[in-house]
């Protein structure tokens, strides 16, 4: 995917590193040049130099032609600017980083997909929401060592019609992996599944896994006939 970043500190430097090892197209934005050439020396991340709000600055970094635009700056502000020029340039998917909650409403109404409070902001996740929208973390257990996640099951799903034994004795899907509840938001619901239970398209899959088992299970989980 390509990927723009607007704001390259600690965290917005960090997640293009990473992005960039799983094999994205990745640009930074920063008004700083020192860090832009540092940046870019040090990781080879492209980084263009400028305000964000710039919408000169936007073009070279050709933003409207990302498929996903990060605002990782450290004031709320000009992350909702960004926000606000990333969605009229057409980006399909704006994750913003947000740390006064005053702002929530004001990105709300911009359209962003996904609002990552600095309280909770990790890079990982934000790896998540980029490579894997259609799965969300809920919450954390044991010590870190597992999460809760929910992932939809999309129409035309392999799995629709199968039950839940079935579904986890796929190869593919991780033994160290659980779905301990299935919500649906058509007929409203919920239910604890055993493993002679039939998960319906729509339904919303939640799971107890390690962070390096969710992708698998969501690929199982959201596999078409045609995939």
């Amino acid at each position: 995917m390509y990927i723009v970043i607007a704001g390259a500190g600690l965290v917005g430097s960090d997640l293009a590193v990473q992005l960039l090892e799983k094999k994205h197209d990745v640009v930074v934005i920063d008004q700083n040049k020192e860090i832009c050439d540092t940046l870019y020396a040090e990781t080879g991340v492209i980084a263009v130099n400028g305000p964000m709000s710039n919408i000169g600055v936007l073009r070279e970094a050709r933003l409207e032609k990302a498929d996903v635009a990060v605002a990782a700056a450290g004031r709320d502000a000009d992350n909702l600017t960004f926000a606000v020029l990333a969605k009229s340039l057409g980006v399909p998917q704006v994750i913003v980083r947000m740390k006064n909650p005053e702002y929530e409403k004001a990105f709300r109404v911009t359209g962003v997909n996904r609002i990552i409070r600095v309280t909770d902001l990790m890079v990982n996740q934000m790896i998540m929401d980029i490579e894997q929208p259609e799965v969300r973390r809920l919450t954390t257990i044991g010590g870190g060592r597992a999460d809760v996640y929910m992932v939809d099951v999309p129409d035309g799903a392999l799995i629709a019609g199968k039950t839940v034994r079935e579904i986890v004795a796929n190869p593919r899907f991780p033994d160290q992996c659980v779905i301990i509840a299935a919500y649906n938001h058509k007929t409203d619901e919920f239910v604890i599944p055993r493993g002679n239970q039939v998960i319906r398209e729509g339904d919303e899959l939640f799971l107890i896994a390690a962070s390096r088992d969710i992708k698998s299970a969501a690929v199982v989980i959201g596999a078409k006939a045609a995939e």
